[in-house]
């Protein structure tokens, strides 16, 4: 079975709108595109390492679009992301069907991503995709997630978590702070939610 690992960047209010720039999702009249460049202006080894880890080639899970932004950047700054070419991107879409981007495969709903985890190979990766994303929450279908937080809030603009999420818990399994406050955490799935009495 694959893993499915939702990997964002994220304001501490949830929002993972357009963070690498103004152009990239102005939808609902977004005004803050390109929020986390700031934080990558100075060299910072802690965010050397983060990124290694964060740019390792897998197969991707897309929505539409997040895909419609990617598919015509991505294959001409190839240098910037080895093999993001060469990895399988999956999308999730009611209405797109067909790209010359290679290695693009099509899904039509939820059925046939969790036949795609339920397959025998790597790990998916979902990049953005809010609302995709929230769906697979919504279908307790997230292993695993990574984030990056920026310490910024913005009050407006697509949010990562919504009601309607599968009650699900998560243990962190490893976290860096860089030199800019931001704050890096991997959680993996380790179960159902457990309560009690505090105190």
């Amino acid at each position: 079975m694959r893993k499915i690992i939702v990997q964002e960047f994220m304001t501490l209010d949830g929002v993972i709108q357009a963070p690498g720039g103004p152009e990239e999702d102005p939808s609902g009249n977004f005004q803050y595109g390109g929020w986390v460049a700031p934080y990558f202006a100075d060299p910072d080894p802690v965010f050397d390492r983060i990124m290694q880890q964060w740019m390792r080639s897998t197969d991707i899970l897309l929505g539409k679009n997040t895909f419609k932004i990617w598919e015509p950047y991505w294959p001409k700054h190839a240098e910037m992301w080895p093999g993001i070419n060469e990895v399988s991107k999956y999308v999730l879409s009611h209405s797109l069907d067909h790209s010359n981007w290679q290695n693009t495969v099509f899904l039509k709903n939820v059925d046939e991503v969790k036949k795609l985890k339920a397959s025998a190979s790597g790990d998916l990766k979902v990049h953005g995709s809010a609302k995709m994303a929230q769906t697979l929450f919504q279908h307790d279908l997230v292993d695993e997630l990574c984030l990056m937080t920026f310490p910024i809030i913005l009050g407006v603009g697509k949010r990562l978590f919504a009601e309607g999420a599968a009650p699900a818990a998560f243990a962190l399994s490893d976290s860096l702070v860089t030199s800019s406050g931001v704050v890096f955490t991997y959680y993996r799935r380790v179960g159902v939610v457990k309560t009690g009495r505090a105190g």
